[in-house]
């Protein structure tokens, strides 16, 4: 398939000239003149005086004659046996937020955890982890975190904490403990012991985005209300009806390790599963498909139904969507083609809709191969309908006193404001660990370990278990909440690790009590620590089906007659605002939109097929608009979104928090109260939203998807137009005068399965050209390499585009193993941002609703590498190895190395982020503009 119909955004396809003009200035306009113009208005200093000198010889000639500060390092007076200084120790734990969770092995220095890595002894991820996981390391270091126990809004000690909540707690007469999904066997062991003590505690558990319909329809259609474990790998056809399932619905990582079995080819495996995606926002996961069926929001229960009655038979409810109702027709013929290798799954909160989705899977003998019961996950176990009740017994003065369990319904629950004034005048006791909306109006705050601090477990399988064990010492005067818990219950044991005692007894009493393998309980548990996890084997399998299709049918949600839909969806980064304090995540950029810093409204586009792309409503990136959904108005910049259906927008959740660190307020704006509440379930669209026409710009565009683009057309030295593969080679391998960058459209080849051989010789013909290059070196190239394998050592980073979905966790990744420096929204608005290794996004085929490919873009490691050569002091150098190394005292800014890339990841910026005098500035930009300056040990504890 010829690839000249590939594009990254509206502006790379129409040959925008504005953008091709700003493409192809690298320095983003800052010509001399403007430069001298700006060094007028700040004040000079010798960083300032070095960037508009000119870096000559002058330049030099000041940097010697400046002193340098002292710095002085001090040793330890008595060394711990377990650190040796340069020597990393690891440890095998759990990543466990609320539902989210990752088996990760944790790598320490010095005794502060720096890096985070997947346990590739999980059966479950097989040793993959996400963005979330990546930047948790992160979030021990937060400056915001709760730091003593507050008392009344005081800070106070234990014991005078203790006191006042065991006396509050005597003398309550309803108890509740709201909380997230728990996975720990033990946290749940500690709270029945506090409730054997208070007989009037209930747990009300929750979950930030909901999947109460999906537990619900299970336990009508199985008896057993979990989610069920779904394998992908076993799947050979799947569709989604918008279960964004590679990205942040129920375990994303275990989903994308199953997924991409079934989608790697080779020339052993010419086969490949099939996806077909039903939505009408790009997801992540829908980015992924092979197929995506347009659907508005309200018509997903009907969609549903339709595909029902192809497959089970019935009578499906009016569905007037013409062209989704004949792509359903035939996924309805290759799921009969597919019994039994098939899987549907829907992220619906409607209970009808998923009954029914299990009446499809059941009567294509899907169950018990890819849907299973035996190994359940329990990763959802919460349901809003909890907190309804909730509001209505504190209405009814049946709930005196709350413990919130880490979480923040006041933010996350779509009716928080009325939960919120329901609990005036019950007393509130927070479990927490940094500021947020519900704990602003707490009497008592305990203030818990982060994950990395803490002893723990976590079942997210039945029968599958692991492990979390501190890798640092608690750095506040915290305690975990498992024991607070236990300490009010009068339940704790005594010795200097309660938590780790009780923890041990709950196992002694639980899963080793069952075991024969091993010889005594240490040898067991020593040997659980250092794997990080353990198989205990699952339940049984489920029932067959017995849920009423006919009965479910009519209950569907109903498709809307309104001209605009907007429809709800939880970031990759930091989901419902779960996240949001973490700057990592902040700045790394959706896979989809490619923005940061903020909740976007994607709009459809319309093409006119000639020289532009008008936006809905003529909107182009950027534009600020109203909003109105129901009563309520906020003004949000929109994004133009390709695959987006016409008459429907969609915004992101979690955005616009007011009362958590200074990194996530104010950013964005929140939407989470025009969440509608249907039979007490939420459901994640709303019918009733206008967006007005524009009412100005937003004055730092966040958008990253033209940055690194330099050069979209291709010229040779004369200044004429040439082919781009040829330009391309061209610039790959330092040859001279070609401009433009490997944007160009011989990067990517799109082919189908039977056509793979003719790609394949087309790649090769290119391998040759690239060769005949290269036996025009410069380079001493032969007796180079011999040398450099006689070293026994050549680095190299191979990725396998087959499998990546663009998740963006080595992004993060990379920011955490290279001390990358994050720079706030004002700085990526001005293609500022530092990040070494980016995912380019782009699409192919139909202009309305187009196929995207992901490409991960990090430096190379060259072997003939330009920036090597063109670099004046020798800064960037070729290691016997193969590797790039990077001398950065050395480095004075001429961006030669930037310029010459063809790859376009050397990055540069002036601004001073890694050093000691304002390296906390980047981790905790106010409202991902501004940067408050001064010294910050904690948040340096995370540089490698």
């Amino acid at each position: 398939m010829e690839n000249n119909n590939i594009w990254i955004g509206g502006k790379d396809l129409t040959r925008d000239e504005e953008f091709i003009r700003e493409s192809q200035n690298e320095f983003n306009g800052l010509t001399p003149e403007k430069a001298a113009e700006a060094a007028e208005k700040v004040p000079t200093n010798r960083r300032d005086f070095l960037k508009f000198l000119g870096f000559g010889l002058g330049a030099a000639t000041v940097a010697a004659g400046c002193d340098i500060p002292v710095k002085r390092a001090l040793p330890y007076v008595v060394k711990p046996d377990a650190i040796v200084p340069g020597v990393a120790t690891y440890y095998a734990s759990s990543y466990v937020e609320g539902g989210d969770y990752c088996p990760i092995i944790v790598k320490t220095r010095e005794g502060r955890p720096i890096k985070i890595e997947g346990n590739s002894m999980s059966a479950m991820t097989g040793g993959g982890t996400s963005a979330r996981a990546q930047a948790s390391v992160l979030s021990l270091y937060d400056t915001n975190r709760y730091k003593k126990p507050m008392l009344d809004g005081e800070a106070t000690d234990w014991a005078s904490l203790d006191k006042a909540i065991t006396d509050r707690l005597r003398s309550a007469k309803g108890i509740r403990l709201v909380t997230n999904t728990i996975l720990s066997p033990t946290e749940k062991r500690a709270i029945q012991r506090f409730q054997a003590k208070y007989p009037s505690a209930q747990v009300v558990t929750y979950d930030p985005v909901s999947a109460a319909a999906l537990l619900e329809a299970n336990e009508r259609s199985f008896g057993d209300r979990v989610v069920p474990n779904y394998r992908f790998d076993k799947a050979n056809l799947i569709v989604s009806f918008d279960a964004d399932f590679l990205g942040t619905w129920i375990s994303p990582v275990e989903y994308t390790t199953q997924y991409m079995k079934n989608r790697r080819v080779s020339g052993a495996n010419s086969k490949m599963s099939r996806h077909i995606q039903v939505e009408s926002h790009m997801s992540m996961t829908g980015s992924n498909a092979d197929n995506r069926i347009l659907v508005k929001p309200s018509e997903q229960g009907v969609a549903i139904a339709y595909l029902a009655s192809k497959i089970v038979g019935g009578s499906a409810p009016a569905f007037s969507n013409a062209a989704a109702k004949k792509a359903l027709d035939k996924v309805a013929n290759q799921l009969n083609a597919n019994r039994g290798s098939s899987l549907v799954v829907a992220s619906s909160n409607n209970v009808s809709e998923q009954i029914l989705v299990n009446a499809i899977n059941s009567s294509l003998g899907n169950l018990g191969t890819t849907v299973d019961f035996a190994n359940a996950s329990l990763q959802r176990q919460g349901s809003e309908r909890e907190l309804k009740i909730l509001v209505d017994q504190l209405k009814g003065g049946l709930v005196d006193t709350i413990i919130f369990n880490n979480c923040n319904p006041v933010f996350e629950f779509a009716g928080g404001a009325v939960l919120n004034e329901a609990m005036n005048g019950a007393y509130k006791i927070s479990l927490g660990y940094t500021p947020n909306e519900t704990n602003a109006s707490a009497n008592a705050i305990a203030p818990i370990h982060h994950t990395l601090e803490s002893w723990g477990d976590a079942e997210p399988k039945r029968g599958q278990i692991s492990m979390i064990q501190p890798t640092i010492s608690p750095l506040f005067d915290t305690r975990q909440a498992g024991l607070s818990l236990l300490n009010w219950a009068g339940a704790a044991p005594s010795g200097k690790q309660p938590y780790l005692s009780f923890m041990k007894q709950v196992w002694r009493d639980g899963a080793f009590a069952n075991q024969s393998n091993f010889v005594g309980f240490d040898g067991f548990w020593n040997k659980i620590l250092k794997e990080g996890v353990y198989r205990s084997g699952g339940g049984t399998s489920a029932p067959e089906f017995n849920g009423n299709v006919a009965g479910n049918m009519s209950k569907v949600s109903k498709p809307s007659n309104s001209d605009l839909e907007i429809s709800f969806y939880e970031k990759v980064s930091i989901g419902n605002g779960v996240f949001s304090n973490n700057p990592w995540l902040q700045e790394m950029p959706d896979p989809v939109d490619r923005t940061s810093w903020g909740n976007y409204l994607a709009v459809p586009i319309d093409f006119d097929g000639v020289k532009r792309i008008n936006g809905f409503n003529g909107l182009v990136d950027g534009d600020l608009v109203e909003l109105t959904i129901g009563d309520k108005t906020v003004t949000v910049p929109v994004i133009q979104q390709f695959g987006q259906m016409p008459g429907t927008v969609a915004l992101a959740m979690g955005y616009g928090r007011e009362a958590t660190g200074i990194c996530a307020d104010g950013v964005g704006v929140n939407v989470n109260d025009c969440i509608p509440v249907v039979d007490n379930l939420t459901q994640y669209y709303n019918t009733n939203v206008s967006v007005s026409g524009k009412v100005g710009k937003e004055k730092n565009f966040s958008c990253v998807q033209y940055h690194n683009s330099y050069g979209v057309t291709a010229k040779d030295e004369d200044g004429n137009t040439i082919n781009a593969d040829e330009a391309a080679l061209g610039m790959a391998y330092g040859m001279g005068g070609y401009q433009g960058s490997l944007v160009d459209r011989s990067v990517l080849y799109t082919t189908n399965i039977k056509d793979l051989g003719k790609t394949i010789d087309k790649v090769k013909h290119k391998r040759e050209e690239a060769q005949h290059l290269n036996d025009q070196t410069l380079y001493p190239f032969d007796e180079y390499t011999a040398e450099k394998y006689a070293q026994g050592h050549h680095w190299g980073m191979h990725v396998d585009t087959q499998t990546c979905t663009g998740c963006n966790a080595c992004t993060v990744a990379c920011m955490a193993e290279n001390n990358v420096p994050v720079v706030g929204k004002r700085e990526v608005s001005r293609h500022h941002e530092m990040t070494w290794l980016r995912i380019d996004r782009y699409y192919y085929g139909d202009l309305k609703n187009p196929n995207v490919v992901y490409q991960p873009m990090m430096c190379q490691h060259c072997d003939n590498a330009p920036c090597e050569n063109v670099c004046p002091v020798n800064a960037t150098n070729h290691s016997s190895e193969g590797l790039n190394q990077m001398a950065y005292n050395r480095c004075v800014g001429t961006r030669y190395c930037a310029n010459n890339c063809p790859y376009k990841v050397r990055r540069f910026n002036w601004m001073d982020y890694t050093t000691a005098d304002i390296f906390p500035a980047n981790q905790v930009p106010i409202n991902g503009e501004t940067t408050p300056y001064g010294a910050d040990n904690l948040t340096r504890m995370v540089l490698n």
